[in-house]
């Protein structure tokens, strides 16, 4: 089956929130919606979705460059697709656009305990980097 990637349109917001939603990415305490429009403000060009030829969206992500690292969020791939090769092919497309942009590193966050997305960014290369992950909430999606 032949996908395409291609730039997130506002159109595809709440097909982009159920992929998340069936892939165990949301959180109570981050507000996907609200992720999105915020991803719309800073390099949107860097939101990307992949599509069927019936255009139904089967895979999406965001990266960032901070012109120190990249970054990969928000990766997810239709389940009965994963192991098709598409994440590959998103991270692929991702690892391109960053390095357009000068981006000597990738980093990505996989919740601990998820050993199937660890082994396959352990398969395109990536590895432990033995830091401790840390966060402060700003603003409060409630």
């Amino acid at each position: 089956m032949v996908h395409v990637i291609r730039p997130f349109a506002p159109a595809d917001t709440e097909a982009v929130v159920a992929l998340w939603e069936s892939c165990g990415l949301v959180r109570p305490w981050n507000d996907p919606r609200r992720d999105i429009a915020r991803k719309l403000t800073v390099q949107p060009e860097l939101f990307l979705v992949a599509t069927q030829e019936s255009g139904t969206v089967v895979a999406a992500g965001m990266a960032g460059f901070d012109g120190h690292r990249g970054w990969v969020n928000y990766l997810a791939v239709r389940p009965d697709l994963q192991g098709s090769g598409l994440g590959r092919r998103m991270m692929a497309e991702f690892e391109r656009l960053l390095l357009d942009l000068g981006c000597p590193k990738v980093n990505l966050q996989v919740r601990t305990g998820n050993e199937n997305v660890i082994g396959f960014y352990a398969s395109l290369g990536y590895t432990d980097d033995h830091t401790v992950s840390m966060g402060k909430r700003l603003i409060a999606d409630d």
